[in-house]
This record gives C-alpha cells, structure tokens and sequence, in this order.
C-alpha cells in the first residue's frame, strides 16, 4: 500500500512540474533599453520575479495561468499572454515615478538610487522656438536655477545647482553627453556670462546640439549622485541622454518650428519721449552744457550738435541752417515733436524657422538613430543673423545573436553642428576703478543703443560719436563681427556580457571645437575714422582733445598724429578645442539568495581625459576693406605698440589632463533596505606639482529605506499611501576651481621706456609657484524624502541639505617676492544650505479628460565663512567683490544721505552715519578703497535665493493646453543709470529715464525728491570732485531694486490627430501641431524695475534680452 500512495504522489508532482510552463522574455523601455526591476507576476497568483539589468527574466508560470501582468514604476501596466519567449516594450506614465537614474556612466535601479537628482523628458521640458536647449530647463527642477543674463544665441545662461559652489571659481555644472564630459570651448565665469563681450557667444557648450535628438536630462545635485565624477561635479551634473534606434520600430520624423519675436516697446520702459527729452535739455542748455564753444569739437554730440553743425554749413554758402532765433526754435520744435522709436528702426519683423528631420529603425540585432537640422534666423536686431545645422547618428549592433548566453554590443555615435552668426561690432567692457563706472567703447548694441539713445534724434541723420560723424545704421553695415563655429564629437563603445549579471564595457570618444571671430571694422566705420578724427579732416581743436590720436614722446613738440591714416581694422579671433577621453569599465549585478533578496551591485573603472585649448588673437591696422584688402601700414602704429607695451597678436595653449580610477558598491535587501558607497582617486595637472595636492581621494556613503516595500506597507494604506522612500548621505567632492598654475609663470613683455630706442625685451614672474595648490572641496549632507499618495496621483518630493566648503581658492597677500604681491590660495571657506520641495497632482483624469498640476520650490543661501582676500569699494557696488560673512555676489550700495538746498547728492561717510560727505568734501568718495569699506550698506546677494515653478496641463482628447510659471525671489539689483545725472560731460545724444522729471529743481524740492539736479558748468569747475559723486549716486542706496519675479513662461496649446485616422494607410503615422507663447507676461517685478527684466544685464556688446515671441510646430511622423 505504501508502495502504491509513493507512486502516486511521485507521478503528481512529476505531473505539476510539467504542467508549469518556463517563460523567458525581456522587457524594454520606450526608450528601447532594458528596464531594471520590472515586477512580472502571473496573474491572480503570487508568483512573480523582477527583469536583471539588461530587462531579461526567467518565470516558471504555474498551469492554469493565461496572462502575465508586466508593470514598472513611471510607465503603464501591461498585461500579455503566457507563452514561452516574449518581448515587450513598456508605454510611459508622465505622472509616476521613474525608475531608472542615468548618471552618464551606469544606470541604476531607481530603487537603489540612494541620491538626490530629477529626470526630465525633453519632449516635457523643451520650449519651442527656444534653440539653446539650456535654457529650457529653467523652473524644470528643483534647486536648479536658470538665469538668462542674456538671450543672444550662443551665449549661456547662468545655471546653478544648488547655489555657488566657489568663491572665484565658475560654479557651473557638469554638462555629460552620452557619458562623455563636454568641455566648454572657452572657460568663463558665471559673472562673465553677462559681460556682453563678444566671447560669451561661443560660452555655451551644448548649443550645437538640436533639441529634437534629446531623449532626456538627469540632473545630478548632490554628492550621492555626483561622486562618480568625484573632482569634477562639486557644482553638480547635467546628464544628456540623446535618442537611440528601438528594436521592431522604423520611424521618419520631421519637426518644424516657425517663430516670431515681438519687438520691445517704449511702453514698457520709462524712457523720457522726445517732448520730454528736450525739455531736459533745455535746463542742459541754461546750466552751460549745450553751448556752441563746448559742443564744436565734443567728443558726442546730438540735436544741438547738429545744429549747430547746420548753422556753419550755411555760414559757408552750404546747405544748413539760418543763424536765427526763429530757425533755430523750428529745428528743436522738429525735434521736440520727432519721437523716434528706435526699437522699431533697429529691430525686425522676421521669422525664424528650425526643422529637422529625423530617421529611427532597429532590428533584433541593430539599432540606429539619425537625424539633421538647419536653423535659420533672419536676426532679431539689425546685424544678428545666425544659420546652425546640425547631424547626428546613434548605432549599436549586437554581435552575438540573441540565442547566445553570451551578449557583445559595438555601438558608434557622431554629432556635428556648424554655425555662422553675425554680431553687432564690439569691444570689451571695461571698469574704471576711480568712479567705479563700467563702459563700453564704441558699443554699437541695438538694444542698449534704443534703450540709451535720445528719441528727439532723426534716425536719417547724421551726429557726432568719438569725434566724427556717427549714423548707427551706418555704423551696423561697416563695423560687424562675423562667427564661424564647428564641433564635431565621435565615439565608440564596446560592451560585453560575458555572463550573466557581468559587464565589461569601454568607451573613447574625440570632440574638436573651432571657432573664428572675425571683427570687421571697415575705413568708413565711426571707430576706425576715430583714429583719424581732428586729422581728417583737419581739425585743431578735436586733434588736441582726440585721445585716439598719437604723440610721440621722442618729440615734446610734435603735434597728435593718427597710426590708421587709411583703411579700417581686422580683428580676427579664434578658439581650438581638442578633448578626448576614454573610460573601462566592469560591473557585476547580482540576485543572491534562495528568492533573490539580496540585490548586489558592483562598479569599478578608470577613465583618463585631455583638453588642449588654443586661442589665437590678431588685429591688422589699415585693413583697406573698400581697396581689396590691401593692408596700409603705418610705422608710428608699431612705435607706439612698443612704447604703450601693447599686443597686435596673440597664442595661447592650455593643456589639461586628468587620470581617475573609481568604484561603487551599492547592497539592497528585498529593494527595502539600501546602503551605497562610492570611492574615486583623480589626478590633474592644474593643481599644484606636490602629491597630495595633484592627486585626491573623494568618496561617498549613503542609504534609503523604500517603506513601500515592506509587507505590512500594502495591507495598511493600500492605495492611499502607495510610495513612501526615505534617504540619506554624505560625501566629499571636489573641482578644480580657478587653479591656472602649479609651477612659476613668467611671460615675455617690452619694458616702458622714455624713447623707443633704449626699448628692450624683458621677462616677467606673472604668478608665482603654487606647489601646494590643490582642489576646492565639499563635505555635503543630504536627507530625502519620497511619498505618493492616491496610487501615485499625488507625488511629494523633499531633500535637505547642508555644505561646508573648505580649500576653497582665493587670493592671498605675499612678502612680494618676484615682485608679486598676492598669489592664490586655498585659504577661504563657505557654507550653504537648502532645501527642495516638488509636488506633482493628478487632479481630474476621466477616459478624455486629464489635468495635472506641478509645483517646484527650491531654497538655497551660502555664506563666505573665511576669506584673506579684499575687495575694494567699487567691486562691492558692482557686486563682483566678496566679503566674509556675506553671501557670493554681495551687492554694496553707498549710503545716500539726502540733498543740499542746491539739490547736490550727500552721503554717509561711517557706518555710524554720523560723518557726511557732502561738496566740501567729495573728494572723501574713494572707489579704490580697501580698508574703509564698513560705510557701505549691504543690499543682499545678485543671486535668487528662492526659485521654482508652478505649472498646469490639461489633456482632452487630442488637445493639450499647458500653463507655465516660473518665479525667483531673494535678489537684488542694481537700477541702471538714471543718464545723465552721472557724467561731468552731459550729452545730448543720450536718452534720460522718466525719473528725471522728479529731479531738483528749485530750494526745497530737497525735501520731496532724493534725484540730485542737473548741476551747472560752474559749479562741476567750482566743486571738486563733484563728476565723482554723481558717480557715487549711481551706486547708492537709491539704485537698488528686488529681483524678484513672476513670468508666465509658456503658455502653449498642442493638438495631435488621433491615430485612427492613420489606420489603413502606410504614408503618414502621425500629427501633431501646437502653437506657444514663450516669457508672454511678466506678472510681478518691483517697480522700481520700471520694464526691465529682472534676469537681463544691459550690458551693451553682444547681449540682448529675451524676447516674447510666438512659435507654431508641426510634427510629421512616416
């Protein structure tokens, strides 16, 4: 009987294990890589298991069981029917979280992920007609902050993860591009970026990359996440992710943008119009300002100018003006009533297109993306112009058939962009440390030149800049920069899985970046006839005032001469960038335990990279433009180059090499329990020659806890409380800083001396040795928090953090040896705190219906805890200095005591404000000032220390509206002059702000008005240093204003043709239309602002502000 009950109960497990069918299947994202930690459970049971790192399980599904339910975290449940080998790809949930981080070098389970960083989906993120694709990102993550300092092309906003990082360092992230670090052609600061100088037009590392071939960004923010790039990311990392081929798909694509800018009106600034522009140059004219002696050889000069230019013509028997009252009141009765808008003069009523084309398709074996673009933009402004195209081609083939145990991937990427601009003619800006004042030579920028320009003024006509004529659409045709830039990247991968849960992978990759500025000052421009002015024509009074004529010190008699008797100047500069890099890499994944609960992960690798940078400058004087080319030298140019110890070339390399090792060890028990730790050893030849200052160690170690899945979590909140994550972490990063040297620099230069022939060559000690000069480093603490209520239809994200900044790198005074008094140092410290705050909302979503809410709030505040270095008065109220105890960026304003009875501005001179400095003593304004500096008032740091977003979409059917707004508060700003209260010469080519309708004007008026008066000739002779408090009004505390604000970002309208309507034929897949305004409404700034916008630095030069424009898209699929 025994024998029998054995018998049968053998043959019915043998039957039961035979009635079990093995499935076996992969499963992929939209994205077409495998998707980590996919649940996959047989339906209506218990029995389930989760996909490896490349998507693949195994499941031995019970009988009886139909249908396997495939679901993953961020994308939409799936059910399929069992059979033995199958494959699916996953549809995403824009509304859950995403499961997978892509920190550029490995892709991690994002329930191992024990940092803190934010996925953005392009097609989410991008703002059409927005080229730059940086730009987008504004008010997309939390902690992130975009300000667009300026909107031209080319240049880059300033981005800051989580706030400063370094005291005189960049403080810019990390841009990684498919794994590989792109390295910005040309380094540059974050106070830099909105300098205007021509060189911020090539200051953006990704704007050759068209928005239409990225896949998504990750944004990396603290040194959880970061550490794998150890000395390279303390200011944190953006991840580009571009579009690859998917498996069982062909698509052909085509986007096309067509976008209108609007162009800006007087009505949303306070510029005085032409009637009250004369009035105020009337009172000009009564003070002495607008005389005929003072304007006949003044360097600027406008209506009276010409005027009075008429005046002599007719004197002449020329074509001019009657020296009569009665003519005289007509020409500025013209005036008066002209008005001329020079915004719609300057600006055009252009459309700019973008298309792109682009070819996706895969087999079970390769995969390939393709894609061009060409961008083509008439120019905003007169002499804007720019042309970009774009190509590039992601490939990947498995060598090894999908039968073999074995996998072996090849993979080849390129990406090129070629781009042609053309920009207004401009100098660098320069400070003047005696009044602080910032200017630009010959600054010719549309917008500045609207914003700055008296509107009295005929746009026809003919006045006088820098001592010879000046018409400013003359001035555009014969003084242009033309911009050529070329970037080009390939690379290659390998990857190979030898076994399962290994990976042995490499990478290497070359990227070369050009660019040529070639600055075309022709013979006819106002800047080259500058050189000549008082020469040609002949002129005694302008030659003595012309400070752009010579005089040779070898001839105490000689009069002026001009070094560019004929023809204009070439200026030509150029940018090279060769990179290269290459990265091993092996990691290990494995399920350990009878049902795979404890998770292992395991990275190790090495990856060493080289930058070579080369900058070439020339200026060739006497370029003939209008004769062919032919170069017209004068020997006086190169005998006062020699004497002034002037350059007319330059060449500069820099080489950089950096050599990393790194690993990362990641246990995890059920996805329940995490802990991290990450190790990275990196050395570079920018720090100091010593060991242990070129070579550092930097680490990480951090843990979560993902309550959710517990087994008591389900059973107690069910669907009420469906997500809840709790993490935590420290580490140490670092960055290179400002580091330039680690041995001695000493350049050659030419000595002054009294003639040129006692000249010699000589060489200096530039910087001294910084044997010791290492990283800048960061201790940084994190804890986040992750909670989804309502099946995830309420999304909560928070993080705190906090961060010590220590060897931070500032200037340090010396015993002078070599005769360099300051050398830099790591001497200074910083902390900085913050915290981040999303909220994502499905409020309503029916079978048509769909509206989702999200709300981005991000903190942050740093503090100079140790610095040796000074500033001096001037950089403080230009905001460009920094203070112990004050944030980076600490903007500084003079204490403004009120007005005399004459209506002359006063000061405090103390921090008691018992001392005023007044016309007795002006001469006490010091703006070279070191020590003295406890007078001036703190206004708060030029930085926002709150920004965010709050944004809204509606979903019905195949319509999609989206409404988004950006807000950044915490800043202050510096108002812009309130012309022409400032200078000692008062033009009246120059346009005055509305506010100087409330300036003094009679005694008493100092009791109901703070803006000083217009002083008379008399008084700025009478009075020293009167010039230099005017001066200091522009820098006092009745020149300040907030920065905050509210934008209406986007507001966009898209609607895509339901795919029924596709169905049956094989020409067209897809269409999708959607019409956007982009920065439509500036719903809050302070008044004081008066219309400017609060991110934009009218710095004149290349800058512009970002316009509100209008974009229509059409999306194609075949």
């Amino acid at each position: 009987m025994k024998r029998i009950y054995c018998l049968m109960m053998t043959m019915l497990l043998v039957v039961g294990a035979y009635a079990q069918t093995k499935v076996t299947g992969t499963v992929y994202e939209e994205t077409g890589i495998g998707a980590i930690g996919a649940n996959v459970i047989a339906e209506g049971t218990t029995v389930g298991t989760v996909t490896d790192f490349d998507g693949f399980f195994e499941l031995n599904v019970p009988a009886g069981v139909k249908n396997l339910v495939i679901s993953y975290m961020g994308y939409k449940t799936v059910t399929i029917p069992v059979k033995p080998n199958v494959t699916v790809t996953l549809e995403s949930d824009a509304q859950q979280i995403e499961e997978v981080v892509v920190t550029g070098m490995v892709k991690q389970d994002k329930r191992l992920f024990t940092g803190a960083a934010t996925k953005l989906e392009a097609d989410e993120t991008m703002l059409s007609g927005v080229a730059d694709v940086s730009r987008s990102l504004e008010g997309r993550a939390a902690g992130v902050s975009v300000q667009n300092v300026s909107g031209t092309f080319g240049t880059a906003p300033k981005i800051r993860v989580r706030g400063a990082t370094s005291i005189y360092g960049a403080s810019k992230p990390l841009w990684v591009v498919d794994g590989v670090i792109l390295e910005d052609a040309v380094e540059m600061d974050a106070d830099d970026l909105s300098s205007g100088d021509a060189t911020t037009l090539i200051a953006s590392a990704i704007s050759g990359i068209n928005a239409e071939d990225i896949e998504s960004f990750q944004i990396l923010k603290d040194g959880s996440a970061t550490s794998i790039y150890g000395a390279r990311a303390m200011a944190g990392v953006i991840v580009v992710t571009t579009k690859k081929g998917k498996a069982g798909q062909s698509k052909l694509n085509y986007t096309g943008e067509v976008t209108y800018r609007m162009i800006p009106s007087y009505d949303d600034y306070n510029i005085c119009n032409s009637q009250e522009q004369m009035g105020i140059y009337q009172e000009f004219e009564r003070k002495g300002w607008l005389e005929y002696s003072s304007l006949h050889a003044a360097k600027n000069s406008g209506v009276y100018g010409r005027m009075y230019a008429l005046i002599d013509a007719a004197k002449g028997g020329n074509a001019g003006l009657p020296n009569t009252q009665e003519a005289k009141n007509a020409y500025l009765r013209a005036a008066e009533f002209r008005n001329t808008d020079w915004f719609a003069q300057l600006f055009n009523q252009t459309v700019m297109h973008n298309h792109s084309v682009s070819f996706s398709t895969g087999t079970e074996r390769a995969r390939v993306y393709a894609s061009l673009s060409a961008m083509q933009d008439p120019g905003w402004y007169k002499a804007s112009e720019v042309s970009r195209f774009t190509g590039m081609m992601n490939a990947s083939y498995d060598v090894l058939p999908s039968t073999s145990k074995q996998k072996l991937t090849v993979g080849i990427a390129t990406m090129g962009s070629y781009r042609k601009q053309m920009a207004p003619g401009t100098i660098s800006a320069s400070t003047d440390p005696i009044n602080g004042t910032v200017s630009r030579e010959f600054d010719i920028n549309p917008f500045s030149y609207a914003m700055n320009t008296s509107r009295a003024m005929d746009p026809e006509e003919t006045y006088r800049r820098n001592y010879c004529d000046f018409n400013i659409f003359d001035e555009l045709d014969n003084n242009y920069i033309d911009i050529k830039v070329t970037d080009l990247k390939f690379q290659g991968d390998i990857n190979w899985k030898p076994v399962r849960g290994l990976e042995i992978a490499a990478l290497a990759a070359i990227r070369y970046y050009s660019s040529r500025q070639e600055h075309n000052i022709k013979d006819e421009s106002n800047q080259a006839r500058a050189y000549r002015a008082g020469i040609d024509p002949e002129d005694a009074t302008i030659r003595d005032a012309n400070p752009y004529l010579y005089s040779d010190p070898d001839n105490p008699l000689a009069l002026p001469e001009t070094v560019l008797p004929k023809g204009g100047i070439y200026d030509l500069t150029e940018y090279s960038l060769l990179s290269t890099d290459f990265r091993a890499t092996i990691t290990y994944n494995a399920d350990l335990g009878k049902n795979g609960d404890h998770i292992l992960n395991l990275f190790a690798g090495t990856e060493l990279n080289s930058t070579d940078r080369q900058g070439i400058w020339f200026r060739g004087w006497g370029y003939q433009y209008s004769n062919g080319g032919i170069p017209y030298v004068d020997y006086r140019l190169f005998k006062q180059s020699q004497e002034e110890g002037t350059d007319y070339y330059s060449n500069t390399f820099q080489y950089l090499r950096n050599l990393a090792y790194f690993g990362m060890a990641t246990y995890s028990y059920k996805g329940r329990y995490t802990i991290n730790g990450t190790l990275r050893y990196e050395g570079s030849n920018m720090l100091g020659k010593s060991r242990q200052a070129r070579w550092l160690p930097t680490w990480n170690v951090s843990g979560s806890w993902n309550a959710h899945e517990e087994r008591w979590w389900q059973p107690a909140f069910g669907k009420a409380w469906t997500y809840a994550s709790l993490k935590g972490s420290y580490s140490l990063t670092a960055d290179r800083g400002p580091a330039s040297n680690s041995l001695a620099v000493f350049n050659s230069f030419t000595p002054w001396r009294p003639s040129t022939s006692a000249n010699e060559s000589g060489i200096k000690l530039e910087e001294l040795e910084n044997s010791e000069l290492t990283y800048e480093k960061k201790h940084e603490l994190n804890i986040g928090l992750a909670l989804g209520f309502v099946d995830n239809r309420i999304n909560v994200e928070f993080d705190w953090y906090r961060r010590n900044n220590f060897d931070l790198i500032g200037f340090t005074q010396t015993m002078g040896v070599g005769g360099v008094t300051t050398k830099l140092a790591n001497d200074a410290t910083m902390e900085s705190t913050g915290c981040e705050f999303t909220i994502s909302t499905v409020n309503v979503k029916t079978k048509d219906f769909k509206w989702t809410t999200d709300w981005i709030f991000g903190w942050a505040e740093n503090t100079i805890t140790k610095l040796d270095s000074r500033s001096a008065v001037y950089q403080l109220v230009n905001g460009v200095g920094r203070t112990e105890g004050r944030p980076i960026g600490a903007l500084y304003s003079i204490p403004f005591a009120g007005l005399t009875e004459e209506g002359l501005p006063t000061f405090f001179g103390d921090a008691e404000h018992t001392k005023i400095i007044g016309p007795s003593n002006y001469a006490d304004i010091y703006f070279q000032e070191y020590e003295n500096v406890d007078y001036l008032k703190y206004e708060g740091s030029i930085d926002p220390t709150i920004t965010g977003s709050f944004g809204n979409t509606f979903s019905w059917k195949g319509l999609k509206l989206n409404v988004f707004f950006t807000y950044s508060f915490g800043n202050v700003l510096r108002l812009d002059d309130l012309c022409p209260v400032y200078s000692s010469d008062y033009s009246d080519l120059t346009a005055s702000m509305k506010e100087m309708k409330n300036r003094w004007m009679v005694p008493g008026d100092e009791n109901v008005t703070t803006i000083p008066t217009i002083p008379t000739v008399r008084q700025m002779r009478e009075i020293n240093e009167l010039a230099n408090a005017y001066s200091a009004y522009n820098y006092s505390t009745e020149r300040v204003a907030k920065g905050d604000f509210i934008r209406l970002k986007e507001l966009s309208l898209a609607y895509d043709l339901p795919k029924k309507y596709f169905e049956g034929q094989k020409a067209v897949s897809s269409f999708g239309v959607k019409f956007s305004a982009t920065n439509l409404w500036l719903a809050y700034a302070d008044k004081k602002l008066n219309g400017r916008d609060p991110e934009y630095y009218n710095s004149g030069g290349v800058s512009s502000p970002v316009p509100r424009q209008f974009t229509l898209t059409v999306k194609l699929g075949f």
